[in-house]
């Protein structure tokens, strides 16, 4: 899927008050970014995983970043923001990238 504008790549740090996730980025930014999700995320947000996020210019929101993508130490993508996850299976299955639903 592709992302306008494109996803940003940091390292997560930590998630807290279930909203809320620090991370660093490459350039060695840290910054707070919002987690759309509000499950539990057992096993999902490790410190140490990359993290994929958007950036909205919208001036009203308290923070401008979202958490959209972890990518795990074991090379497993896993969608974060629950509100993009029908579009990605989607889009996965129609390219064939998901063998077992295919056909």
């Amino acid at each position: 899927m592709q992302f306008d504008p494109p996803l940003q790549p940091a390292i997560l740090l930590k998630r807290y008050k279930r909203f809320l996730a620090d991370v660093v980025t490459p350039d060695g930014r840290e910054l707070t970014l919002h987690c759309p999700n509000t499950g539990a995320m057992t096993g999902c947000a490790p410190p140490g995983d990359t993290v994929w996020y958007s950036t909205s210019d919208n001036a009203k929101r308290k923070y401008a970043h979202t958490w959209e993508l972890t990518e795990t130490q074991q090379g497993a993508v896993i969608c974060v923001n629950t509100l993009r996850a029908n579009s990605l299976a989607k889009e996965a299955i129609s390219a064939g990238i998901i063998p077992e639903l295919s056909g």
